[in-house]
């Protein structure tokens, strides 16, 4: 009996992690072909041109995101953490809230979408640098620098929440619609910098990859083994958050999606090796997206957003993830 329940297991423990990237991709791809294909009417221009752009976000997020989570989960050696639980997404939220108090609803909205992508992006990398010229000059530990993000982020929530009290209900009601990930807004005019951005910075990733296996070790043994583990988190820092800065510009923030592609990375390419987890998890992110969204729009009519979703299961995750961890560390004590 014995035999038979192991043998399972045996042959899952034995297929590699190309094959399971392998199988990924082909879901992804078919995920992509779902998108395009139902409902079309079999009119190939006309979808491409109304989903095409649609489509061409969710891949940018989807990919973006899931490369800064896997790189920035390395070299904080913690998988819980996310660019965006530093502070990014309040941030986002605290600059849309601003504006609208600032210049109004009808005024803000006249604002061209280059521009409020440019003023988030900068604002954001300004962010961004900021944490990293903080770590290189007090040589503080990443851990602290993470949570001083955490607290800049409550601060700016609490300073987000103060102005949307004060506003009226029409600059309010314009305010929600910014607050949220939809792939239904994507301009058109910011795909073109925005995938030159992503396509960099995964490429920097990708170069750093065997760096980034070494980083995985702790610290002290990349120092030992000839990696200078400040630098090397300094420049993932920077990249992280330069990608994560253009996925939310791009579609809003979507917090808990480089948390759940991640971790499930982690476990469908039994592979510490960044090779195939950066892949993996830009694989898994664009089925997620890619399906999840051709599913609600053609089975359920588009009743809720994609974002929700994944916003609400990412935070049942988050908690499993903690108390799984506090779990183990209460048997270990």
């Amino acid at each position: 009996m014995s035999t038979v329940t192991t043998e399972p297991a045996v042959h899952a423990r034995t297929v590699s992690p190309g094959r399971r990237l392998t199988f990924v991709l082909i879901v992804a791809a078919l995920s992509i072909l779902a998108f395009l294909a139902l409902d079309s009417g079999g009119d190939l221009a006309f979808t491409l041109e109304y989903r095409g752009r649609k489509l061409l976000g969710m891949i940018l997020v989807g990919i973006g995101t899931g490369a800064a989570t896997v790189a920035f989960q390395t070299v904080t050696s913690n998988r819980i953490l996310t660019p965006s639980v530093m502070g990014l997404d309040a941030l986002y939220a605290f600059l849309q809230t601003l504006l609208v108090f600032l210049l109004g609803a009808t005024l803000s909205s006249h604002l061209g979408p280059i521009a409020m992508f440019a003023t988030n992006l900068a604002v954001m990398m300004l962010f961004g640098l900021g944490l990293a010229a903080m770590l290189a000059a007090t040589r503080t530990s990443v851990h602290m620098l993470v949570l001083i993000g955490i607290v800049l982020g409550t601060l700016l929530r609490s300073l987000q929440s103060l102005l949307t009290r004060m506003m009226d209900p029409t600059s309010f009601l314009m305010l929600q619609g910014n607050l949220f990930a939809s792939f239904n807004t994507v301009h058109p005019e910011l795909l073109g910098i925005s995938s030159v951005l992503v396509a960099l910075g995964c490429a920097w990733l990708w170069w750093r990859r065997h760096e980034l296996d070494v980083m995985a070790l702790g610290p002290q043994s990349a120092q030992g083994l000839g990696v200078d583990p400040h630098q090397i988190i300094r420049e993932v820092l920077l990249v992280a958050i330069m990608l994560v800065s253009v996925c939310t510009a791009l579609v809003g923030p979507i917090t808990f999606l480089g948390l759940i592609v991640a971790n499930v990375a982690y476990i469908v390419s039994t592979s510490g090796k960044h090779a195939w987890t950066l892949p993996m998890a830009c694989a898994l992110a664009v089925v997620m997206l890619v399906g999840g969204q051709a599913i609600l729009e053609h089975v359920f009519g588009q009743a809720v957003l994609l974002s929700v979703i994944i916003e609400f299961g990412g935070g049942l995750l988050f908690i499993w993830l903690v108390m799984s961890g506090s779990a183990l560390k209460g048997k270990q004590s």
